[in-house]
């Protein structure tokens, strides 16, 4: 699992013109399935994005995760992250999990963060989305699993 993970003031997520998902202050997360990936694995990642310190502290260091400054966590399915850029012009898609398998552990890590105490609002798996952020510093790291 790859898992680009954005420092956000806010954002969200729009299909068809209707915001299906927004938070205030928290983690954007952009999540991509590969084909070897499991339930073992998304938890894994659901639990090092939940303990993951990227919010300053007092002192301005990066030392508090999502859930100390009260932050939300908003995912959205990003198969793309999962393309080999290796070669040529055009990303090649092959890493990626197939669409029933990806969506399947989507929603499984979605569980996760939320049996963690998080609200998780999501966007569309599959669908064609508009993800608006305010990126907060800017802080933005990949997580893999």
């Amino acid at each position: 699992m790859i898992a680009l993970i954005q420092r956000v003031s806010e954002a969200s997520v729009t299909v068809d013109k209707n915001i299906i998902g927004n938070i205030e202050k928290g983690l954007l997360v952009f999540l991509a399935v590969e084909p070897d990936d499991n339930e073992q694995k998304a938890q894994r990642l659901s639990d090092r994005i939940a303990g993951y310190r990227v919010f300053e502290d007092e002192q301005g260091k990066m030392n508090l995760n999502v859930k100390q400054v009260g932050g939300d966590v908003l995912v959205i399915s990003q198969f793309t992250l999962a393309a080999d850029t290796t070669r040529g012009m055009r990303p090649s898609f092959s890493k990626a999990a197939a669409p029933d398998f990806s969506k399947k552990l989507y929603c499984y890590f979605c569980q996760q963060l939320r049996g963690q105490g998080f609200i998780v609002p999501t966007g569309e798996f599959g669908a064609d989305m508009k993800v608006r952020l305010l990126n907060d510093g800017p802080v933005t790291f990949t997580l893999n699993c």
